[in-house]
């Protein structure tokens, strides 16, 4: 009857405590430790999975944004009849005058086209003291010399450029936006 007083003992105490009686003793954490531990992971995962989400909002916010000021630019493009020239009918580009960092980009406003390389050099440094739009000369196949301005990538960033030229002295009515693909 000794015998099982003990593990009757220890059978009661079990019931009575729990395995925390157990874990406190083995120096492990109790179960109140162990659901403390779980909710804090869940609270990093829950915080990590809302950053993901702000983060997609955010990318898709911005693409929005891209296509709004897209369709303003072809808006306004059409609305003031601005001519949007490929540079294949052209007939090409022979040399690129450009040093900066632009070069090879998509879109410039086109401010004049010269066949005298001394009558593009005078706007490109008429076009030069006005501000900074990047001027410079694209030599055309066809043997003309044209004065660039506001190389970009993206069309929005282009209108915008020939919008703050046509603001000075420098912008003749006729510019046009040359696409280099």
């Amino acid at each position: 009857m000794k015998k099982n007083i003990l593990p009757a003992l220890l059978a009661l105490m079990l019931v009575v405590t729990g395995c925390d009686f157990f874990r406190v003793v083995a120096g492990r954490p109790t179960s109140k430790d162990i659901e403390k531990k779980r909710i804090e992971i869940m609270k990093a995962e829950e915080a990590a999975l809302q950053a993901r989400l702000d983060s997609i909002a955010a990318v898709e916010a911005e693409k929005q944004k891209v296509i709004q000021d897209s369709v303003e630019a072809l808006t306004y493009i059409a609305e003031n009849r601005v001519n949007l020239h490929d540079v294949a009918r052209l007939g090409g580009i022979q040399k690129d005058e450009l040093t900066d960092s632009s070069q090879g980009t998509r879109y410039r406003v086109i401010l004049g086209s010269f066949k005298d390389r001394g009558n593009a050099e005078k706007l490109l440094h008429k076009v030069s003291e006005a501000g900074d739009f990047w001027p410079h000369l694209i030599v055309l196949r066809s043997g003309m010399v044209a004065v660039a301005a506001c190389p970009s990538d993206r069309i929005q960033n282009v209108v915008w450029g020939l919008k703050e030229l046509k603001t000075n002295d420098v912008c003749p009515a006729d510019a046009w936006i040359l696409k280099c693909e």
